[in-house]
């Protein structure tokens, strides 16, 4: 089995603000994405920015009959959203957006506006494995690092402005993470030892990141460490990434002026981790194409064909 997650991208049909501008770059996006996801055979994939459901079901038929879609209902003000393609029938367990109770109601801008929920939803599903009990999986699309200001600027007045949206920006992650935390224990439930589990998806931010290890649970036995061969009570509630099992040339699913990083992630439980063969960016065997080098301004990629980030995935035995 092959679990995977792949940020798509501004997948809309064409016509609106912020999809292609016409037939033919969507048929091009289409036939990009169509590809990679052929040949890397996903048994279950979730995805980010899908801007048009219908778009989704246009890419899971081009990709043949026997795809199931299930996408969140809660988009963002783009109208991007998660979902999954999968070979097999999926059951929805959760599509939320809340914060936990105790969370108090995060700052957004400089006018003082705070909001209670993610900015995305959270989509859960369960699917049959073939070795028996059922996978969990949660797919999520945290807030971007890539800022936005006032009146739909990329670039801020001064540096002031800057490091203020910087914080709010890093305020909303860090309450999603939290939040997205409070859905894994759900799919947990304290028995990580026993159930498949796994949560995937655009973190926005990279291993060592406090948004990241918000996700992990209790400390001390990650991959590489010298806790991560003994077993222990917290290992019913702990989340593995599986960034270190990536070939090390292979760490990266995006490139940002620049720069790789690894902002992509596939977290398991521990009794998914013990079944996992192999770990990988982008395709099998050649690790990430070569990714498009993103700014500050999204727009600046719109209508263009496949994706800026890679897909990463793990291979379940």
């Amino acid at each position: 089995m092959l679990l995977g997650t792949w940020n798509l991208e501004n997948l809309y049909r064409p016509g609106g603000p912020f999809g292609p501008k016409d037939e033919a770059a969507y048929d091009t996006k289409l036939a990009a994405l169509t590809a990679v996801i052929t040949e890397l055979d996903p048994t279950l994939l979730g995805v980010q920015e899908v801007g048009d459901p219908q778009a989704l079901q246009d890419l899971a038929g081009m990709l043949g009959d026997d795809w199931h879609v299930a996408l969140s209902g809660h988009p963002d003000s783009r109208g991007i959203r998660v979902g999954f393609l999968s070979r097999t029938a999926m059951t929805v367990l959760a599509d939320t957006t809340a914060f936990p109770a105790e969370l108090r109601p995060v700052q957004v801008d400089d006018s003082g506006v705070t909001v209670t929920r993610a900015g995305r939803g959270f989509l859960a599903v369960e699917v049959a494995e073939a070795e028996g009990g059922p996978l969990r999986v949660a797919v999520c699309h945290l807030k971007s690092k890539l800022l936005s200001y006032p009146d739909g600027r990329f670039q801020p007045h001064d540096e002031g402005e800057r490091a203020r949206y910087g914080a709010y920006a890093l305020y909303r992650r860090a309450a999603e993470a939290t939040a997205l935390r409070a859905l894994a224990d759900e799919l947990l439930d304290g028995d990580g030892q026993g159930r498949d589990v796994a949560v995937v998806g655009d973190l926005n931010d990279e291993v060592q990141a406090a948004t990241t290890q918000i996700l992990l649970g209790p400390p001390g036995s990650e991959i590489g460490t010298p806790g991560y061969e003994r077993a222990d009570q917290g290992d019913a509630n702990r989340l593995w990434d599986v960034a270190p099992l990536i070939p090390p040339g292979q760490r990266y699913s995006r490139v940002t002026s620049g720069r790789r990083e690894l902002i992509d992630h596939v977290l398991v439980s521990h009794r998914l981790l013990r079944r996992v063969t192999a770990a990988g960016t982008g395709l099998p065997g050649d690790g990430p194409p070569g990714l498009p080098s993103v700014g500050p301004d999204p727009a600046q990629r719109r209508g263009a064909p496949g994706s800026d980030h890679a897909p990463v995935w793990i291979r379940v035995g």
